[in-house]
């Protein structure tokens, strides 16, 4: 019993989706979220400027300079993080807030969640865009079997040959292929594509999703080499299949 009552007082971890962009948070949030948002004092997030930016975006009443911000980059250490999970341990609900999408998927925040899981936090994910998840969907591609790869390798050999790698799981193991590129690297990417895989393999394009000029493309390799995209700084996600 003592057991129980302990883990009623602890906070709960809610991991919140961000926009892809700029668009109207009406579209893409259920009200849900802005009373959760508004309920919280403590977030962890990527970058700060943004996060602020948003949680004022969500809630123009917020009193952005009364909450408490924890940093998760690149340079955070582990250590650094242990921390910041304390709130929930007295009571209080914490947020971890994704720079753009949904939290811990092509994003940071597993090692937050993962901490969550070992304090017997309850981790409540909330509904929001992912431009992984959207693009899969509106692909036409398997949904029932898929793999994401992150990014590829910059050096050009390198990319080439890990473009025929997960090509050949495309036909040998009937499995999507999934992966993104830094936008100013699209169209080196939507290039090499063009050069490696085979001319019958399905290749989809999805940019900008959920943005007002959001663009979402299937077509073989063959009819791309007759087609090309403006990708050019746009955050994107390729997709290969069969």
């Amino acid at each position: 019993m003592a057991k129980e009552i302990e883990k009623e007082k602890k906070g709960i971890l809610y991991l919140i989706p961000n926009s892809l962009g700029d668009a109207s948070l009406q579209s893409i949030f259920p009200d849900h979220n802005k009373a959760v948002i508004s309920g919280l004092s403590t977030f962890i997030t990527e970058n700060l400027k943004s996060a602020r930016r948003f949680l004022k975006k969500v809630n123009r009443d917020i009193d952005i300079d009364a909450l408490t911000f924890h940093i998760l980059d690149e340079h955070t250490l582990v250590e650094e993080t242990r921390q910041y999970l304390d709130d929930t341990l007295s009571g209080k609900d914490v947020g971890l807030l994704s720079e753009a999408g949904t939290p811990c998927i092509a994003d940071p925040g597993s090692i937050i969640v993962r901490r969550a899981h070992l304090l017997g936090i309850r981790v409540i994910p909330l509904i929001g865009p992912n431009s992984l998840i959207l693009a899969l969907m509106a692909s036409g591609f398997n949904g029932q079997q898929f793999v994401f790869h992150g990014y590829l390798p910059i050096p050009g050999r390198e990319r080439c040959n890990k473009i025929r790698e997960i090509e050949r799981q495309v036909w040998q193991h009937n499995q999507t292929q999934v992966f993104i590129e830094t936008p100013y690297r699209n169209i080196a990417m939507f290039e090499a594509l063009l050069k490696t895989c085979r001319e019958d393999t399905e290749l989809c394009i999805a940019c900008n999703i959920t943005l007002e000029d959001e663009y979402i493309s299937t077509r073989s390799i063959r009819d791309w080499k007759s087609e090309q995209p403006d990708l050019h700084k746009k955050p994107a996600v390729f997709l290969l299949y069969k």
